[in-house]
């Protein structure tokens, strides 16, 4: 499960078993779990997180979504080559 991103708390990361998904992030913070789309930035599965999390998470991903595409498409790149 490699891990993109470590911002105010939140752990945001992938689940190589999904590389055959959409790009998303799977993101942690406190027991709580979100699934987010990365292009277009949206919610996939809210989890337990409250609107304003979910809107500050989006938003954490729309400002780091090449970096978060990059990772995918290495990621994705690298399990082709096994």
């Amino acid at each position: 499960m490699p891990v993109v991103l470590r911002i105010k708390g939140y752990l945001f990361r992938f689940y190589s078993a999904d590389l055959d998904e959409p790009p998303h992030v799977h993101v942690e913070k406190q027991g709580k779990h979100a699934k987010i789309w990365v292009d277009p930035v949206e919610v996939a599965r809210p989890g337990r997180y409250r609107s304003h999390e979910l809107m500050e998470i989006q938003r954490i991903v729309q400002e780091n979504q090449d970096i978060i595409l990059e990772v995918w498409s290495n990621e994705q790149n690298k399990r082709k080559n096994f």
